[in-house]
């Protein structure tokens, strides 16, 4: 008996000491403060980048067509030529004597073909009283179809060799601007193989740079635009190219691995400013003529390779929503999908945030900067 008396006792304790310590159900945290801002939607103006190189649309290398030695130059290095302007000479020597010699082989066969012609015709005059055999006939004709043909290749080896003497003498082959000479007078140079110089024009100039396979359809569409604003501009670090270019074409085909396609563009050159080889940048002016979406790029979360935003609902709880961004636009940025013109977006005291959050919005000068107590 006393012992059950006590077992209530001791509950009785219990129970009292377990209502003494209970504690209430936690508060539900207070709204976040943030910034909310309307989507905006304007013309967003901007420039596409690409690396370009400067090309020359007209450039050979020239090379000798005979062989011996460099006896005049007749330019400066550097110097802008015009076409058919004499350029090097080589030694003419051995090919003169090679023509004169030529021109003295046609005279002899010329002389024999006269000869042949006579001596047919005399032998035809005879079979026609059948004072000669018909074998001597025959080989008068033979002997005058062969000295026609000694004949005619006396005159085609003049040929030749006039072309000889004319390699002699290396003119250029278009108006440009000539490079730095790659020999020296008395210098041996061998037909078709050593390089005397290098032209190239420079009255216009090409720039080629690589676009994404995705970009064709619009380049494409560029190619025949007129209009006063120039699309594409050339840049060399802080310095831009005073005039606008043209797109001129596209390559023939995407080269499979990279997925990338040449564009040229034509750039006037006057002035003489650019040079083959030039390495600058290419801005493409964004022209589309179409709204776009625009938020300040601060609203935007990445998380792992996918940009989010939180976009204010119902009883002011925050919902986290992907969106595909565009170009970035100062401290903008294009949204081309996720949300649409109506929508408002969390641009400060995003890094409070979570999926159903409950927010209270403010002024920006009222929020609290993140990581400053208060006093």
């Amino acid at each position: 008996m006393r012992q059950i008396i006590f077992l209530n006792v001791v509950l009785i304790v219990i129970t009292a000491s377990c209502k003494n310590n209970s504690t209430p159900p936690p508060a539900a945290p207070p709204p976040v403060k943030v910034v909310v801002e309307a989507v905006r939607t304007g013309d967003a103006v901007y420039h596409e980048e690409y690396p370009a190189t400067v090309t020359p649309l007209n450039e050979v290398g020239l090379r000798p067509q005979v062989s011996g030695f460099v006896t005049g130059i007749h330019f400066k290095d550097g110097d802008r030529v015009k076409k058919g302007q004499l350029l090097y000479s080589i030694d003419a020597q051995l090919y003169n004597a090679n023509y004169e010699q030529a021109v003295a082989n046609l005279k002899v066969q010329e002389a024999n073909l006269a000869k042949a012609q006579k001596d047919a015709d005399r032998y035809h005059e005879l079979a026609k009283n059948d004072a000669v055999a018909k074998q001597l006939v025959d080989n008068a004709e033979a002997a005058l179809e062969v000295a026609k043909k000694q004949t005619e290749a006396a005159r085609a080896n003049i040929s030749g060799v006039q072309t000889s003497v004319r390699y002699t003498k290396v003119y250029a082959p278009f108006s440009g601007l000539i490079g730095i000479s790659q020999v020296k007078p008395g210098t041996a140079v061998v037909a078709g193989q050593t390089l005397l110089n290098t032209i190239s024009s420079d009255d216009e100039l090409a720039v080629d740079f690589n676009i994404d396979q995705k970009e064709i359809y619009e380049m494409t569409k560029l190619i025949n635009q007129k209009g006063k604003d120039s699309v594409f501009t050339l840049s060399f670090s802080n310095d831009s190219y005073p005039h606008p270019g043209k797109l001129a074409f596209l390559d023939r085909a995407v080269d499979p691995q990279t997925g990338t396609i040449k564009a040229r563009l034509i750039f006037p050159n006057k002035e003489g400013l650019l040079r083959a080889g030039m390495n600058g940048t290419v801005r493409v002016k964004n022209n589309s003529g179409q709204k776009s979406l625009l938020i300040p790029y601060k609203a935007v979360t990445e998380q792992l390779g996918e940009y989010f935003v939180y976009v204010p609902g119902d009883s002011n709880k925050v919902t986290q929503t992907r969106v595909q961004l565009g170009r970035q636009i100062g401290t903008d940025v294009i949204v081309r999908d996720g949300l649409k013109a109506g929508d408002s977006v969390v641009t400060q005291g995003v890094q409070n945030l979570r999926e159903g959050a409950v927010i209270q919005s403010v002024a920006a000068n009222q929020l609290q900067p993140a990581g400053q107590k208060k006093n």
